[in-house]
Parts: structure tokens; sequence; C-alpha cells
């Protein structure tokens, strides 16, 4: 099967070919933005320019919904929805640029790894965790002011309103608790670093999960957009819209399901990991602040109380460990304090009906 064909099985049809004078004022942009941004990288501005620009670039017709562009590493070019006014291009060619500096090919030109996202015979791994990656790199590269959103009525912050605004805040939640460099660095370099420290930070088989988690909520949204042009595209009658309806609608409480399961994965997997290390009212303090900070990270849905009720238990547990310090008293066993009591009473009294009328 030739490109042309492969391209035209995921519904974009070549047009024609970006100008010249439009490649080499992209390169020259994001070459600069990039080095500027990610100073620690030591990328050569001159360097990237003549990489971008050798990359041939067309415009292309694309199906609604999905990304503005496109990059195929099969001959290593970029392809951008025809259309798009030529100063919003820009936006777009950051993230394809970004994963054509992520590719690693074998000597017969197969790609088998792109930056967090893995490839063998028979599967892919990590590639919603790659794509969530890239576009927070690029909306760094742009300039992106944190903005709080309602994406599926999960209410979220986000540097990325418009593209994989889930995707991104669950790999910000996991940044915000490994390490931006480390994620920055695993993410263009296409090494295990950010996968090593998470997995021991989180445990293997919570970072695995995770990292399926995030696929399949990639895949649910992909699902959800398919659905979406087929009301468009079809000349439904009542019955068969209200049946693509109703997929919709069950797509998208997964969705929500998905999101919430791998939120509360990720802060629950680290901070009961750390819990076990901590050994003195320094790293006590230190821990405190972390977990209570990272309530301006997290994706809230109505009735959500999964964080807080997380958070009071481990205020009181933290209280308990910070006595046992004190009085240099077995770890293992710990009194709880009045402290530990009155959060629980607190506990009680403002989320005890709340927890009634779930049961």
């Amino acid at each position: 099967m030739n490109i042309e064909s492969e391209l035209k099985k995921d519904g974009i049809e070549i047009v024609g070919r970006l100008d010249t004078l439009s490649v080499n004022s992209l390169a020259k942009s994001v070459s600069d933005k990039i080095c500027k941004a990610f100073p620690k990288a030591h990328f050569n501005s001159n360097e990237l320019f003549i990489e971008f620009a050798r990359l041939p670039m067309f415009l292309a017709k694309m199906p609604e919904g999905f990304a503005e562009a496109n990059y195929f590493y099969k001959n290593s070019s970029i392809y951008f929805k025809q259309g798009v006014p030529l100063d919003e291009l820009e936006k777009f060619a950051v993230h394809e640029f970004i994963h054509h500096l992520q590719e690693i090919k074998d000597k017969n030109g197969n790609l088998y790894r792109l930056g967090l996202c893995e490839y063998s015979e028979f599967k892919t791994y990590g590639m919603a965790l790659n794509e969530g990656a890239v576009q927070l790199l690029t909306s760094k590269v742009l300039g992106h002011k944190e903005d709080i959103v309602k994406y599926y009525e999960i209410s979220l912050p986000t540097n990325s309103p418009n593209y994989y605004p889930l995707l991104c805040n669950l790999v910000k939640q996991l940044t915000y608790l490994i390490g931006e460099d480390v994620l920055f660095e695993s993410t263009f370099f296409s090494t295990d670093s950010f996968k090593l420290e998470a997995i021991k930070l989180l445990g293997r088989r919570e970072f695995l999960k995770i990292q399926e988690n995030l696929d399949k909520i990639l895949y649910i949204e992909e699902k959800i957009i398919k659905l979406n042009n087929q009301l468009l595209e079809d000349n439904c009658d009542n019955a068969k819209s209200q049946k693509i309806g109703m997929k919709i609608y069950n797509c998208k409480t997964d969705l929500r399901k998905t999101f919430i399961q791998t939120q509360d994965l990720i802060f629950s997997s680290y901070f009961n990991k750390e819990f076990n290390n901590l050994l003195t009212t320094q790293e006590i303090e230190i821990y405190r602040t972390k977990l209570y900070n990272y309530q301006n990270y997290i994706g809230i849905t109505e009735n959500y109380f999964d964080f807080s009720n997380y958070y009071i238990d481990k205020m009181a547990d933290l209280e308990n460990r910070y006595d046992a310090i004190i009085n240099n008293t077995a770890l293992a066993v710990v009194k709880e304090s009045k402290l530990a009591n009155l959060f629980k009473a607190l506990r009680k009294l403002f989320l005890g009906n709340k927890e009634e009328e779930k049961e």
C-alpha cells in the first residue's frame, strides 16, 4: 500500500504542498521558541531550523473533529488541514515538529519509539501518555496560560483547553509528582527516565494501569468524534439518531469514570507509597504541603469527594506519624492523637450526610 492510500484510510486527502516561504517561516519561529522554552535541552536553534525546514509539508482535507495537523512517520511529512489560516498553522506545527524530534527508527525505517510511546510487533504502549506530554510541551512553547475548563462535565485546570485537555491534565498531575525535567527529557529524547521514575514513585502495576487508562481515554474520545461525525454525515432517521445518541452518552459516562479512576489512582498510589518513607518531622511537612497543593491539579465532577476524603484521612495519619516521631515511639503502633480524632469528627460533620445519601 502506498503512502497516499494509507493516508486516505485515515481520511486524509492531499490537496497540495505548503509553499517554501511558509515552511521556512514555521521552521524558524518554532525552532526559536523551543530553544527559548527549554534551555536545559540544549537545542541549537539553527540546527532545529534546518531539520524542520527539510520536512515535507502538505495541505490536505481531513475529517471533522480530528487534529488540524498530522505527522506521518513513514515519510516524515506533516499534513495541515486545508483552510486553516497561515498565522494559525504554527500552534499545530509545534506539536508535529516535536513528534519528528522524538522518532527513533530501526535500520529498516520502522518506528519503534516515539517519546514516551513504545512500538512492538504486536502492541503499542504509552501512545496517550506521549500525546498528553507532547501537548504539554507544545503549550509551554506557545506560552499558553492555565485556565479552568469544563469538558464532558469534568471541571479541570489545563494549559491546553482545545487539544487533549483530559490527557494533559492527568499527565500534568503525574508531572507535579514526578518532576517536569524528567518528563521533558524523556518526551523530547525518547528515554525511559520518566517511566522508571514513575514506577519507582507509584509502583509498577499502578503505573502500567495509569498508562492503560490514558490510552482508553484517548480511544473513547476518538470514538465520540466518529459517532458525532456519523450523526452529521448520515441521513439518520429518528430511531438511528437516538441509537447513536445513546452510544455517545455511554461513551461520555465511561470517559468520566475512567478519568476519575485514573486520577484517584495517581494520587493515592504516590502518597500511599511516600507515606511509608516518612521518618522525620521535616519530611512530614514537605509531604503535607505537597498533598495540600495537589488540589490545584485535580479535575472534579458533581459529587466528587474522593480527594477531600483522602486528604482528611491522610492528615489524621500524618498527625499520628508526627506524634510517634516526636515521642520516639514505634511507628508500627501509634495511638490516635486528639487532632486525629478532631479530623474524624470534622469529616463526620461535613461529609457524613453525603456519605449516608450514597448508601
